[in-house]
């Protein structure tokens, strides 16, 4: 069993920073991906960024420019650094962990709020 714990939310001015960071315990296959996805009241979950375990990244639109993923893989963290944030940013932020061997295994954390208000 795999256990995801995030931490580094908050509340932050617009235009500010956060720094989000999730860590993976348990057994985690080598190669897989991480990502971070949020979710905001009334809206459906969104992928924010992803990232393998041999460092190929992806953005949503929305955040190109302003966020950036980064893992340790020694330590099995994976952290979403956010710049210029928005009040749009505003959401709940999920990390994930999946992998497939046979089957898809897909693994949540808890959840972490960032809220952007002035």
């Amino acid at each position: 069993q795999l256990q995801l714990v995030e931490s580094g939310g908050g509340l932050v001015q617009p235009g500010g920073s956060l720094r989000l960071a999730c860590v993976a315990s348990g057994t985690i296959a080598s190669s897989n991906a991480m990502g971070w996805y949020r979710q905001a009241p009334g809206k459906q979950r969104e992928l924010v960024a992803g990232i393998t375990s041999g460092g190929t990244t992806n953005y949503a639109d929305s955040v190109k420019g302003r966020f950036t993923i980064s893992r340790d893989n020694a330590k099995d963290t994976v952290y979403l650094q956010m710049n210029s944030l928005k009040p749009e940013d505003t959401a709940v932020y999920y990390c994930n962990v999946k992998w497939y061997r046979l089957l898809k295994y897909e693994y949540w954390g808890q959840g972490t709020q960032v809220t952007v208000s002035s």
